[in-house]
């Protein structure tokens, strides 16, 4: 298929390609019945004058946190104006002012401007109209443990949770989302007093269950007969051995795109051996091409070292080879974090604060053939 056929070519056998795409929303879902009664339990006593009960959200990557809790404050807000459920994602917000912009933004419908303005004015306006409406606030911090790296979480937890002390009746509770439970020891004592949170699990989606979300969401995205009882079984079985739901759905996407860029109507076996070799090292390539020199020569120190680092260890070694300073360092890690090239484990207390494990996500041989 030449060129101007691929942009012009009006036929597709993709339904709604939206259905792939990793903030996808499914009408249906399934499976998290009794995590999403638990949040809904904790959530209750705010619609009675109450305060939210302080909830720990733990599971593995793609497990539906995530998407378990849109979907029950999009159902909260549509049933009730009691409270507001606000969301935050802690990769992308990690200050003070950014957080508490996007509690602002729930609460008022735009954020407040990002100059001029104190946090504690915009901390102010927020506290003062929750007590003047009589309302709650709940507030989801997904992936929590990124509020370590420049040791917000104390104080964001601290002005949330002990709003009542300056705001008297003001009725506030959090929603900690994580993969690991080791934050909760890093907590202050003023902090850890008042947080007490009950705890629900996502476990990891049985290999029946993933099955039958990629076969959900292929009749979403696809048009009947593309895709076949055979390829979603191969599907599910490479998503279980790369430990992530979402690599499934991915390739499912990749799949239908290199079934029409053959002209096929249909998805072959030929074109999910293809997706998989695409997914994998098209993505890393990718990825690796887009990072600065700094980036590139951390990664290099990590694919090098046979056993995972702490990041006291590896900073030294960094520093040593590149000569940048420890704020480099630190903002360069959390890039790679971010890309997903790496994750952090928080192992305790360090010199320079919590101290984390660095552990490779990607072949490090493919790293070493990229970079070195």
């Amino acid at each position: 298929m030449g060129i101007e056929d691929i942009l012009l070519h009006d036929e597709t056998i993709f339904q709604d390609i939206n259905a792939f795409n990793p903030d996808y929303m499914p009408e249906n879902y399934n499976f998290r019945d009794s995590q999403m009664e638990g949040m809904a339990m904790s959530i209750r006593p705010a619609l009675n004058k109450g305060r939210p009960v302080n909830t720990v959200i733990l599971g593995s990557c793609a497990t539906g946190k995530t998407t378990a809790i849109k979907k029950l404050f999009k159902m909260v807000e549509k049933n009730s104006n009691k409270i507001f459920c606000c969301y935050v994602n802690c990769q992308l917000h990690t200050t003070r002012f950014s957080i508490f912009s996007q509690i602002h933004k729930k609460i008022f419908g735009h954020a407040p401007p990002e100059t001029g303005i104190p946090v504690s004015r915009v901390y102010e306006k927020i506290m003062q109209h929750l007590s003047d409406e009589d309302k709650a606030l709940l507030v989801a911090f997904d992936d929590v443990d990124y509020l370590f790296k420049n040791n917000m979480i104390n104080k964001i937890f601290y002005d949330i949770l002990r709003a009542y002390e300056e705001f008297p009746g003001v009725r506030t509770g959090l929603f900690a989302i994580l993969s690991e439970l080791e934050f909760r020891f890093a907590l202050d004592k003023n902090v850890n007093t008042v947080f007490i949170p009950q705890e629900i699990t996502f476990p990891p989606y049985t290999r029946s269950e993933i099955l039958s979300i990629l076969t959900d969401r292929a009749k979403l995205g696809f048009y009947p007969g593309v895709i076949s009882d055979e390829i979603l079984e191969e599907i599910t079985d490479y998503s279980i051995d790369g430990g992530d739901l979402r690599t499934g759905i991915d390739l499912l996407r990749i799949c239908g795109n290199i079934a029409e860029s053959n002209a096929s109507k249909t998805i072959e076996l030929s074109h999910l051996e293809e997706a998989k070799s695409k997914s994998n090292s098209l993505k890393l390539v990718e990825t690796l091409r887009s990072l600065n020199k700094s980036e590139k020569d951390l990664l290099k120190v990590i694919a090098t070292k046979e056993e995972p680092l702490n990041s006291g260890p590896l900073s030294k070694l960094f520093m040593e080879e590149t000569g940048l300073s420890y704020a480099t360092f630190g903002r360069t890690l959390e890039k790679l974090e971010f890309l997903r090239l790496i994750d952090t484990k928080f192992t305790g207390k360090g010199v320079r604060g919590n101290s984390r494990q660095i552990i490779l996500r990607v072949n490090s041989d493919d790293v070493k053939k990229c970079l070195l």
